[in-house]
Parts: structure tokens; sequence; C-alpha cells
């Protein structure tokens, strides 16, 4: 936080990331309302996370060549159209689902513009030194936009009503665009110029190449499997999952019991960082990562089978907590260790894996809940992700 640079990008973070959440809580409210039809929720799942899995190393690829700041420019101009969509259609009342579907795909390509770009811009921002610090407290301003924008989004909900709501939610896109504008980073203020590199954008045989390139690399290999598989077992599968637990449970209706049941995953999340940046705890090696990652999976089988709301609501607290960790430390990994020319190619490589594969974490959660129940589908899921780190932390 002593570099100038990273407390105006913390703090426009926040404020675009709240405004991505204040969109979630507004749109999904409306669809719901409108079509009340369970095929286009899953649908805005895989529109949210299948472009980080199609797209990801194509943005690392266009951050290497160009300006970052711009492209997470063009990110936030796609959430501000999407919004002004919705808007549209909200005032006129004259949403089709076709339509519906068109701008969740708008918002979801939005975040690949903006997620892989920004993690480059941090690396120019505090350089490799503080690198590690950066990428922790910019998980914790994701997990505060994720804490902040539902209740920002309800009250506006509630003040202003979805139309002019979901209006006023463009204006928080405007700091971090105004701010990148004249921000002094970028290729051109690196030490020793900024010639882009000469290997040329190929579209999707950017990511076979990106995988051969990276092969010399073990924790990258380790680290990207290491978020790629916890996604695609686990990811965030849970949260939508979430009213059949609370119900289990006993606390199924809305009110303070089950908001703090959904909370109590994005409170660890955000306590983490604070508490592990306050302290300077938890230097970024890889078998740490690992371990933390054991115990995320140990938490959230834990979660699963827990008959007890207090004890859920502790366990939840823990998993948010070691997600963060782990994350952020692999995250970080991948940074230090990818070679400056192809550094955005490597982060999109990453971002494809740990944000990409959560499209299918529905599948291990969701699809198999329906069939043995989501307590013991959860359970099992995050059970054979602790098989998989253990396996990863043998490796030498």
């Amino acid at each position: 936080m002593r570099y100038r640079g990273f407390q105006i990008q913390f703090g426009t973070y926040v404020i675009a990331m709240m405004a991505d959440n204040i969109e979630h809580v507004i749109s999904y409210w409306m669809l719901f309302q409108k079509f009340k039809s369970p095929a286009l929720g899953g649908f805005a799942v895989v529109s949210h996370w299948l472009p980080f899995l199609l797209f990801s190393v194509a943005s690392g690829a266009l951050a290497d060549r160009f300006d970052p700041r711009r492209i997470i420019q063009c990110g936030m101009a796609m959430f501000i159209i999407a919004s002004l969509g919705w808007s549209y259609f909200f005032f006129t009342g004259t949403l089709q689902m076709w339509q519906a579907m068109v701008l969740l795909v708008i918002h979801g390509c939005a975040g690949v513009l903006w997620q892989t770009p920004n993690q480059l811009l941090l690396y120019d921002i505090v350089g490799p030194a503080d690198l590690s610090s950066a990428v922790r407290l910019n998980a914790t301003a994701r997990y505060a936009g994720v804490l902040i924008g539902p209740a920002v989004g309800g009250i506006i909900l509630l003040a202003l009503g979805p139309s002019w709501g979901i209006l006023l939610n463009t204006v928080f896109y405007v700091p971090l665009v105004l701010w990148l504008v004249n921000a002094p980073y970028g290729p051109r203020f690196r030490p020793g110029g900024a010639a882009p590199p000469p290997r040329a954008m190929r579209g999707m045989a950017d990511i076979v190449q990106a995988l051969r390139d990276v092969a010399a690399h073990p924790i990258i290999i380790a680290m990207t499997l290491l978020a790629g598989c916890s996604s695609f077992l686990v990811g965030n599968a849970y949260n939508s999952q979430m009213p059949d637990f609370a119900q289990d449970l006993g606390h199924g209706d809305p009110g303070v019991s089950y908001s703090m049941l959904l909370a109590a995953d994005a409170c660890g999340g955000f306590l983490a960082g604070t508490v592990l940046e306050g302290r300077g705890l938890l230097p970024p090696r890889q078998r740490t990562a690992t371990v933390l990652a054991m115990l995320w999976c140990l938490s959230l089988a834990g979660f699963a089978l827990a008959g007890s709301y207090p004890l859920a609501l502790v366990l939840l607290f823990a998993a948010g907590f070691l997600e963060l960790s782990f994350n952020a430390m692999a995250q970080t990994l991948v940074q230090l260790n990818a070679p400056p020319g192809m550094r955005g190619r490597v982060i999109g490589l990453f971002n494809m894996a740990s944000l990409g594969l959560r499209a299918f974490s529905g599948v291990s959660v969701g699809l198999l809940g329906s069939f043995i129940g989501v307590h013991w589908s959860l359970a099992l899921s995050a059970l054979a992700m602790l098989g998989i780190a253990a396996g990863l932390l043998a490796l030498p």
C-alpha cells in the first residue's frame, strides 16, 4: 500500500468488482421474475466462466503485445454496455430470453478482458519484490467486492428499482476507466523500453503453445494443476446449492441466518487477505500452497457433512480463508516464475484453469448431487481434490 499507484488500483478494483456483483443481483432477480427458467440460470453461470476457459490465454497474449491498460478499459466498456442493455430492456419491458443470453455473454467476456491484463498490470505497479503482497491484496479486493456488491445491489434495487438501479451501476465502472487513461504503467514505462514480443497471436494455438512453453517450469505446472483441479472438481458450485444446505441446517428461509451462511465464505477470504498481509505471513512457496489447498478440501468436506449450523458457519469461514490463501499464493508463484516475454500468456493459462474450469464444477457437485444428494457430492468432490493435492505434494 506504500505505492500510490497500487492504492488507486486497489480502490477502483473494489468499486468495479462491486459493480460486477450489483449487476448480478439486479439482472438475476429480473430474469427469475420474468422467465423463471432454471436453464437460463444455469446458462448465466456457464456464460460467466466459459469465456475464461476459451479466451484467457488470448487475453494474456493481447496483454503481452499491447498496453494492458487499454485492454482493461475495453473490458470496462463491455461491462457498461451490458448494464446499459439491461437498463434499456427493463425500462421498455421488451426483454426476451435470447437478448438476456447475449447480455450475459457480453458480461462474461468483459471479465476476461479485465482480470488477466489486470494481473499483468500488478507486476508493472509493484515489481517482483512486492508481487506476493499485491496479488493477495488484489484477491482481498475481489472478496470485498463480492461482500459489498450484493448488499449495495439489494439497496439500489429497493430504492431505485431495477431499471434506474442498473443504469446507476454503469457509473461505478468509470473510476477505473478514467484512472487508466494516464496511469504511468504498461509497456512503454517498463525499464529498457517496451518492444512487444515478436510472436503473433494465433488464437487457440496459443493455448497449446503456452502449455509447451511452461513444460520446463515445474512450479508453474504444479500451481496451474492445483488451481485447475480445484476449480473443476469444486470451484464455487456449492454456492448455488446453498439453499439445500441451508434447508437441511434449519435455516432455509430468507433472513439473517441464511445470509450469514452465504456470506461466511466471502468473509473468510476477506479476513485472510487482511490478516495474512497485515502480518506478512505465509510467503509464497509451492509446498505451502498445496498444504493450504488440502486444508481447504477438508474444510469443505466437513461443511458438507456438518449437521450443526454454527459448525457449518465456522467451516465455511475457514474454507474462504484457505481458498484465498492458496489461490493467491499459486497465482503469485506463477507470475514470479513466468518468462517475461510471455507473462501474459502464462497468466492467461493459469486463469483458464483457475477460473474457466469453474464452468464444469456444477457437474461434480450439482449433477452428481441430484443422484446422491449435495452433501455427499460436495464431500466426495472435496475428497477427490484432496487426493490430487496430496499427489502434487509428493512431487519434487
